[in-house]
């Protein structure tokens, strides 16, 4: 993944854009990120990966992170109207 990639599909926002906000604002609980162009109050599926980069903003430099969940994936996830992601 690179940083230009969007982490938040509903709202197209990328992890550049993340990993700015989070070292800007150092957002005092993850939850504080979709202060970030709405992201995360979508389909949900994004919050695990807005709570990593809260944590550490600095770990996601050259944007090089693995993903676990890809663009089909999520498809899924919101085909099946799983609830909320939490976690």
């Amino acid at each position: 993944m690179n940083l230009d990639d969007d982490i938040c599909y509903c709202y197209h926002v990328s992890l550049r854009k993340l990993v700015n906000f989070a070292r800007r604002t150092k957002p005092q609980r993850p939850s504080r990120m979709t202060e970030c162009l709405e992201a995360g109050t979508g389909c949900g599926w994004c919050i695990p990966f807005l709570k990593r980069i809260a944590d550490d903003p600095d770990r996601f430099d050259s944007g090089d992170i693995q993903i676990h969940d890809s663009a089909d994936q999520r498809k899924n996830y919101i085909k099946t109207k799983q609830p909320r992601n939490e976690s």
